[in-house]
Formats: C-alpha cells, structure tokens, sequence
C-alpha cells in the first residue's frame, strides 16, 4: 500500500472499476479502456489499474491477499510488536527488581 494520502475517496474507486469493467468490452483491450477512463476520473492509468486488480482479488476473480486479509495481517503484526515491547519491558524490570532483592538482601 503506498505511503502518500488518498486523495481518492472508497465511492470514487469503486465507480471508476466499474466504469473500466462494464466498458471493456467496448474496447480492444482493458488497458485500453483504462486508458480512456482514467482522464475522466483524474487519475494515472497504473493507478486505476491497480484498482481495478484489487477489486478482482476482493472479489475471488483473481488470485491475491485481499484488502480484508490485508488488514487483518497488519493488525496482526502491529499487535505483535507491541507484545514484543511489552514483553521486553517486563524482561528488563523483572531482572532491576531481582538484583535490588539482591542487594537489600546482602545488606540486611
């Protein structure tokens, strides 16, 4: 997923997919019909394209990690790291309390 802001809202992509699926035929190819789309839609050709790929794989027609999964995966990772940390915290004051048990201890 690109790191730069969406300037596309979720309603604009959908009805430019559709647009590029319903009038393919109309066309020689598809890239032809994004090609004649994208102008319209104020966005690259690559960049509908895209679209129009994520959408197949959403939809079963095409072989992919979906948006859903895709999401889920990252949620995934981010809790993972976070559990990492938490665990690494915990790790670094459970040895700081043992060795000041330790040093109450040879004081006393």
């Amino acid at each position: 997923m690109s790191k730069t802001t969406n300037k596309f809202s979720p309603e604009v992509r959908e009805r430019a997919v559709r647009m590029v699926l319903d009038h393919e035929g109309e066309h020689v190819s598809r890239w032809a019909a994004i090609l004649s789309i994208a102008p319209k839609i104020g966005c690259a050709a690559q960049t509908l394209n895209e679209w129009v790929k994520k959408a197949e794989v959403d939809s079963g027609k095409r072989a992919g990690i979906t948006t859903e999964m895709a999401e889920k995966m990252k949620a995934l990772e981010r809790e993972n790291r976070e559990l990492r940390q938490a665990n690494e915290i915990l790790r670094k004051a459970s040895a700081y309390f043992a060795m000041a048990e330790l040093d109450r201890r040879s004081k006393s």
